[in-house]
């Protein structure tokens, strides 16, 4: 289990509570964290909370509930926050009645992107597992904390040395949520060694 000791907020939220494992984040209208691409807006004031490393090889992983989310966009999840202009994060973003977006962003030098797939607006918990080689990246997730599938792999031109990782959650419009993390858990790295072709 993760000592939330070791963590710091970037950003507080609106309300949190912190005991017995898990932390309870309460959401303020229009948090958000987005870089430019598409959209020409930055937007750079959703909570985090983070702990530091300089470890190469390690995962992650926490369990999600977004039972209350209700509101376009509402979302929360994993996030490796450098700076404005550099981050990483994963979660699930509620859009309607019908569906959702489980998806990942990734923030370099400024330009986000945004890659998702539509999931069932029925799906309240997700599992995530961030895992570092170094200055490379990937973002899993799990509907039961043991079978995990790729969400992304990717580089962080920044994300060499020391970096922080943690949760976020937010409402980018005007909304507010409490999100449930739980089972936090840091561990070896889960991501293996390739062993298909060798670099040139």
């Amino acid at each position: 289990m993760t000592d939330f000791s070791d963590f710091q907020w970037t950003r507080e939220p609106k309300a949190c509570c912190i005991q017995d494992g898990r932390i309870e984040v309460t959401t303020a209208p229009h948090t958000d964290l987005w870089q430019r691409t598409y959209y020409h807006f930055r937007n750079d004031n959703a909570p985090v909370f983070q702990m530091e490393t300089e470890e190469k090889f390690f995962s992650f992983v926490v369990k999600t509930d977004f039972t209350q989310s209700h509101h376009r966009f509402d979302q929360c999840g994993i996030v490796m926050y450098l700076d404005s202009e550099n981050w990483l994060k994963g979660s699930v973003e509620y859009e309607n009645d019908s569906f959702q977006h489980l998806g990942s962003v990734v923030t370099n030098h400024g330009y986000s992107d945004w890659a998702t797939t539509a999931i069932p607006s029925d799906v309240k918990v997700m599992w995530y597992r961030f895992s570092r080689r170094e200055d490379d990246y990937c973002i899993e997730c799990s509907r039961d904390g043991k079978n995990f599938t790729q969400m992304r792999v990717c580089h962080m031109w920044e994300g060499a040395g020391k970096i922080r990782f943690g949760i976020y959650a937010c409402s980018p419009e005007d909304s507010s949520f409490t999100a449930v993390f739980s089972d936090m858990e840091i561990t070896e790295c889960k991501w293996l060694a390739h062993d298909g072709q060798q670099p040139d």
